[in-house]
Parts: C-alpha cells; sequence; structure tokens
C-alpha cells in the first residue's frame, strides 16, 4: 500500500518555529522538533504536489551523516527515535516515525526576549 503524502505538518499544540522549502520545525523551549515533509521544491518554488517517502529518505541521510560525523564535528543532532521524544509528541508518532528528529537548538536560533 502507497503511503500518504506528507506535504505539511499542523500541530496546534505545538508552536511553529520555522516552515521552509521542506521542512517544518517546532519550538520546544531549548530543543527543536524538525519535520522532513515531501514536499517538492524546485528553482525556490514549493510545488503542490509531493513525492511519496521523500522526507523519509532526507531523514535517514540526515541521521546518517550526523551520526558518522559526530566525532569530527559537533551537530544539534539528539535523537530520530521516538522513544526519545517527549512525552508531547507521543500522540503524533505515526506521522512523525522515520521523518523527524529531536535536536538542541543551536545558538543561532534562540529568539530573543
Amino acid at each position: 500500500m502507497a503511503e500518504k503524502v506528507v506535504l505539511t505538518t499542523d500541530f496546534k499544540d505545538l508552536k511553529l518555529f520555522r516552515r521552509g522549502k521542506v521542512r517544518d520545525v517546532y519550538d520546544l523551549g531549548d530543543r527543536l522538533l524538525i519535520i522532513s515533509t515531501d514536499r517538492i521544491s524546485c528553482f525556490d518554488v514549493v510545488l503542490p504536489s509531493g513525492i511519496p517517502y521523500k522526507g523519509k529518505v532526507l531523514t535517514k541521510m540526515s541521521c546518517f551523516w550526523f551520526e558518522f560525523l559526530k566525532d569530527v564535528i559537533p551537530n544539534h543532532f539528539i535523537s530520530a527515535d521516538i522513544k526519545d521524544y517527549p512525552q508531547q509528541l507521543k500522540k503524533y508518532a505515526e506521522l512523525l516515525e522515520g521523518r523527524s528528529c529531536w535536536s538542541k537548538r543551536p545558538a543561532r536560533c534562540r529568539l530573543s526576549a
């Protein structure tokens, strides 16, 4: 059975930090939830259709490189395993599985008070 294409996320109880061309990022205080969607971006235009599994492939590639290079250069990656996510995200597990990661908020992403 083909997987549903995820073009956007809309978690009303989470604060949307940024919606990029492909990723939706939610602000969870000192942590970020980064979700790779199946959106297609071409020449800085987001097209109306998506590619099934694209977000999952992007997440797998990112996780590989964060893990592979962690001893070479520090990074923001914490985990892509839903079991490690905070309780408030567990209700979204089906959508987040395989297409999201939990990360530290990089210093350059701090919001001013």
